[in-house]
């Protein structure tokens, strides 16, 4: 267990080291989201055992504010790039009863792609700046939707555990 200015209490969780913070905003319809601070497993795929250092855990406090205080504009990413994503990947099944044997969802813009992504799992703070957040996606609930932050950008976007 460490303790650290920011984050508080880091302890072993179930899918890594976690503070006793939580994530919460109005874009999102979980309270109380589950940090974790660096990754799960190493590059053998072992989980880590080793609490990360007060120099991670201030590297991660930046991260993290960094994308508190862009979260409006973070958001504005996420449904512009997801909504790119389904009408890609989705639409042509979801919106034709043809193929889902359904009425269309009618999702025909961002705003209304985005009520299928509001519940994250998780948010895990990672080295260089980046983040993930495993979501469960509505419209795929078996793969999910998993979004990886560099700097606040999005640089991949795929079912969870492929970003």
């Amino acid at each position: 267990m460490q303790i650290h200015s920011y984050w508080g209490k880091v302890e072993e969780n179930w899918a890594g080291f976690s503070p006793d913070l939580f994530f919460t905003s109005t874009h999102f319809n979980n309270k109380d989201i589950e940090i974790f601070l660096g990754p799960e497993f190493d590059e053998e795929g072992e989980e880590i055992d080793t609490p990360p250092t007060i120099k991670q855990l201030d590297q991660y406090e930046n991260t993290y504010v960094d994308f508190l205080n862009n979260i409006n504009k973070v958001v504005e990413r996420i449904q512009i790039k997801t909504y790119q994503q389904y009408l890609k990947l989705y639409a042509h099944y979801y919106e034709g009863m043809e193929k889902s044997g359904k009425a269309p969802l009618e999702i025909d813009s961002k705003e209304k792609h985005f009520e299928f992504i509001k519940n994250v799992n998780y948010i895990r703070i990672l080295k260089d700046d980046n983040i993930q957040l495993p979501i469960r996606y509505d419209l795929d609930t078996e793969h999910g939707l998993e979004i990886r932050l560099e700097k606040n950008l999005i640089v991949a976007i795929g079912g969870i555990a492929e970003t």
